[in-house]
């Protein structure tokens, strides 16, 4: 019996973002991603013609992954616990990120390198992050200063993933990310 269509495509994008992130996006070949799929590489062209076209749909996917975060996010009780929140996903994600690198921060430092229309695509990824940081500040009455807060807080969390990552080591996730925690409690 053959799989519907749909499965194929989904079993090659989910193929190809495991192997972008695993080889990274200039490095992973359309064979690579095929043989992880176990679909035959002449049948990547019918769901992508071109590497670009992966590249958006891994962007997509992974900026609809998300935004379901920040809606479960949205749901908790105040600004500071939504917050907080964000911040538990990077501890709760260590490992894998101390092995591997965060997923967003690698696929859009590397996209970027070349530039073209993916690269601007994933920008909506950092830029997703920092609109809602910055209206969860704006809620709790720091309005004037809500943009520099989020940039702030992102940049902080960023920037731990790439120490944890290069010194594998989780526990500087946990230590950062508890620390902008008590931060955040403050204001």
């Amino acid at each position: 019996m053959a799989r519907p269509k749909s499965d194929n495509r989904a079993r090659l994008l989910t193929a190809a973002e495991e192997t972008t992130y695993r080889l990274g996006f200039a490095n992973s070949a359309l064979a690579d991603i095929a043989q992880r799929a176990k679909i035959p590489l002449g049948n990547v062209y019918y769901y992508f013609k071109t590497k670009d076209q992966i590249g958006t749909a891994i962007v997509d996917r992974r900026l609809a992954r998300f935004q379901n975060l920040l809606r479960e996010l949205d749901t908790l009780g105040s600004p500071k616990e939504r917050l907080r929140g964000y911040l538990q996903v990077k501890i709760r994600n260590r490992e894998q990120i101390a092995r591997s690198g965060c997923p967003v921060g690698t696929l859009c430092s590397e996209l970027h390198k070349n530039g073209g229309t993916v690269a601007k695509r994933s920008t909506a990824l950092f830029a997703e992050a920092l609109s809602w940081m910055e209206q969860q500040f704006k809620a709790l009455g720091r309005p004037a200063e809500a943009r520099e807060l989020a940039v702030h807080l992102l940049s902080a969390a960023q920037g731990v993933c790439v120490l944890a990552h290069t010194f594998h080591d989780p526990s500087l996730i946990t230590m950062e990310s508890k620390r902008l925690m008590a931060w955040i409690r403050s204001l």
